[in-house]
């Protein structure tokens, strides 16, 4: 059995037994839906995304308030032109409850994701506060009283007025979400969401604009908190500012990190466990402890202690190992190679492709580079060298895109590229490694490399989940494949980067750069760690791809290596070019020489 059949047959048991659960358990399960529902979006922000809110209650307070009040006010009907009670208002509320929690996140997201480490956090936390206050001090809405008498939910000519009908609707919603979610991040936009939690930088250089993602999925764990709030107004027939306090904020959130945040069924297996607690603890402590009082609030937080020290990763991924002894992995996906993909042309041999012109760099009163001219042409392995601190790494990243320079210029096949962004480097044909291994660890080598190819794709969100991006998503993990296997790193397709010695994690970095077809490939120190017929290995696939015509340029402190690979050597001390020719020519440079090992003469053995 696959986890696909298990899950159907799951969905179909529920169905199946839906009409003769008691009435109690139905409406449990309903509120286990709701939560559950805006748990998953803090999946996706948290969990995946990287971005802790405490804030998510108040979005769905903006979903509940915005139908109770098309429901209920009398001047909400005559603006819409529908007469009062009409079975479309509280659909109409839907849409305009879902428009402005839009707008709300995005406006707030533009501010607050741009925020890092414990003030992000904060800031959900006011402007959390500040939404539910409001909530309690606008007459409009009824102030802290509420807005009573919202009438069922009609589809389809049904009117869902037991919490049995409406519960159907609330877990198909919710099952369809999981369903479009999962099919999300199987995709080229999910790898690039998952890359926003520790891979931002490495992220950019792939060409993904983690800023605009950023605010996307803030977007997206809003829609969902106000999807969740329209259905739950309608469930309660009754809105007031109590359920969208922080102190439920805080409650979404323990749901999706006790389940497991970095897990989308997790969301449901933590509001399970969260809304069940609650409930039951309730009715046994008095009854175990002969009084009445506020005892489950503190067993319920020694529980949740228990359960964060002994799972860290939440439960999810515990018992899904559990599960997965017992089923049978899908098939592989087939692909065509890579054929359907954007491809690129690469530039006539000997011409320049990456050219530097006057390139200096300051830190304050720090000049780490001055003046450095460099060009890297196609057909050519070009070397940078020099001692430690020789200024090799910033110069690499003011030409890649990382970092601007303070002076000169640096072009990309002909363009200036002056106050470009690391995407705009990847867009013109530009790929790179980095000194310090920056690889998505616990996902696969395959995962990792797939996402080099991002710029190769173009399908969105909505496409990829309705699949209909699925013809794009074989090829796309097709060519990571073949580049995989092209570096020698086939058998550990499917291990998590994590698990890799250092030295192949450099190659499956390697491997991500040419997933995505560039013209220049930047290797900030590609052999450490290798042993030595890795070393060679990696150097006959260089020199395989500057045969092919590829612009190759290589930091690297092996010396036997660089003279064994290079055309062209350049090097530089205390940030400056010192020598530039052939290996043989610096070789016996003195500056070289003395820059290296104090001016005695040393031969560097091909």
């Amino acid at each position: 059995m696959t986890q696909r059949r298990l899950t159907l047959g799951a969905v179909f048991l529920l169905l199946a037994l839906w009409g003769f659960l008691p009435e109690f358990t139905v409406t449990m399960l309903n509120y286990i839906g709701l939560y559950a529902l805006v748990a998953v979006g803090l999946v996706m922000l948290t969990g995946v995304g990287g971005m802790t809110s405490f804030g998510q209650a108040a979005f769905v307070g903006l979903g509940a308030y915005a139908t109770a009040w098309f429901c209920t006010a009398p001047a909400a009907e005559s603006l819409v032109g529908l007469a009062p009670g009409s079975a479309a208002l509280p659909w109409v509320g839907l849409l305009v409850g879902l428009v402005l929690s839009a707008t709300v996140a995005w406006l707030l997201g533009a501010v607050t994701v741009r925020l890092s480490g414990h003030y992000l956090p904060l800031g959900t936390i006011a402007w959390g506060l500040s939404l539910y206050f409001l909530f309690g001090n606008l007459e409009f809405l009824g102030g802290h009283t509420g807005l009573a008498g919202l009438p069922a939910l009609s589809l389809a000519g049904f009117d869902l007025r037991s919490v049995r009908e409406l519960g159907l609707l609330i877990w198909a919603v919710l099952l369809l979400t999981l369903w479009a979610l999962h099919n999300l991040l199987d995709s080229r936009e999910g790898r690039a969401i998952r890359a926003l939690k520790t891979g931002r930088v490495m992220a950019e250089s792939m060409g993904v604009d983690t800023a605009r993602y950023r605010i996307k999925v803030f977007v997206l764990a809003a829609l969902l908190a106000s999807l969740s709030g329209w259905m739950y107004a309608h469930l309660q027939r009754f809105v007031n500012p109590t359920p969208f306090n922080l102190n439920i904020g805080i409650e979404y959130l323990f749901m999706a990190v006790v389940g497991g945040a970095g897990h989308l069924w997790g969301a449901v297996l933590g509001a399970a466990l969260i809304t069940l607690m609650k409930q039951y603890l309730q009715d046994i402590l008095p009854s175990l402890l002969g009084s009445s009082g506020n005892f489950e609030v503190i067993v319920f937080g020694l529980l949740m202690l228990l359960v964060l020290q002994r799972f860290s990763d939440g439960l999810w991924p515990s018992l899904a190992r559990l599960v997965n002894r017992y089923l049978r992995a899908p098939p592989l996906a087939s692909g065509d190679g890579g054929r359907g993909l954007t491809q690129r042309q690469l530039p006539a041999k000997d011409s320049v492709v990456l050219g530097a012109s006057g390139v200096s760099k300051r830190f304050g009163g720090l000049l780490a580079n001055n003046q450095v001219d460099l060009d890297v042409r196609a057909g050519e392995i070009h070397a940078l060298i020099g001692p430690n601190g020789a200024g090799k790494s910033t110069f690499f990243n003011m030409i890649s895109g990382v970092d601007d320079p303070s002076s000169g210029v640096v072009k990309l096949l002909g363009r200036d590229m002056l106050g470009q962004s690391s995407r705009a480097f990847a867009a013109g044909g530009l790929g790179r490694t980095f000194q310090h291994v920056r690889l998505l660890g616990p996902r696969s080598v395959l995962d990792n490399v797939a996402l080099g190819a991002h710029l190769r794709g173009h399908h969105g969100w909505i496409a990829s989940m309705l699949r209909l991006d699925r013809a794009e998503e074989a090829a796309l993990m097709a060519e990571a494949r073949r580049q995989i296997e092209r570096c020698d790193l086939g058998p550990q397709m499917h291990e998590t980067a994590a698990s890799l010695a250092l030295g192949q994690q450099r190659i499956v970095e390697i491997a991500r750069a040419l997933t995505g077809h560039p013209s220049v490939l930047l290797l900030d120190e590609p052999a450490a760690g290798l042993p030595h017929m890795e070393k060679q290995a990696l150097g006959r696939l260089l020199t395989q791809l500057r045969d092919e015509g590829m612009a190759i340029l290589v930091v690297e402190h092996d010396m036997e290596f660089v003279m064994n690979i290079a055309d062209r050597v350049t090097v530089l001390e205390f940030g400056q070019v010192i020598a530039h020719g052939t290996p043989a020519q610096v070789q016996v440079d003195p500056k070289v020489v003395a820059a290296y090992l104090g001016g005695v003469e040393v031969e560097f053995k091909p």
